[in-house]
């Protein structure tokens, strides 16, 4: 956050921790939204597992794309659109293991729940998880009595 920040991020809500009788501890963060995000600060180029929203400003399609394919990861991405063609279009352009299209919940136990790039290797859930845990073995068999 402080990096972000000294680079021209704004909070517009949250950015602090949380402490009181539930959330005791230096670990709860209040959910934060920061406006103003560029691609040169940490946070774009590190996996951050917490309740923060940086906001990117973007004119086109392509542009915001790119800028969400630019990085070492690819756990999730979301997006909102009425336009059908263009939920095809910009899902299969996203570099992610999994995209949320008009929605912020993912987690299902028949979905394959992975990222691609540095954001992990395979898939657990679903039959697709299983796969990881198997070998295939093909046997081309002949001439038995």
């Amino acid at each position: 956050m402080d990096d972000a920040v000294s680079k021209g991020a704004e909070i517009a809500i949250g950015g602090r921790r949380i402490r009181d009788a539930v959330a005791d501890g230096p670990n709860y963060y209040a959910p934060t939204v920061l406006i103003n995000a560029t691609s040169h600060m940490e946070l774009c180029n590190e996996e951050t597992f917490g309740p923060v929203a940086p906001i990117f400003r973007f004119t086109t399609e392509a542009q915001v794309i790119e800028m969400a394919n630019d990085t070492p990861f690819g756990l999730a991405a979301y997006f909102y659109t009425q336009d059908v063609k263009r939920v095809w279009r910009v899902a299969e352009a996203l570099e992610s293991g999994i995209v949320g299209i008009n929605e912020g919940v993912l987690a299902a136990e028949a979905a394959p729940f992975g990222g691609v790039k540095e954001s992990g290797y395979g898939r657990e859930g679903s039959r697709y998880g299983l796969e990881d845990y198997m070998h295939i073995k093909y046997l081309c068999q002949g001439g038995l009595n």
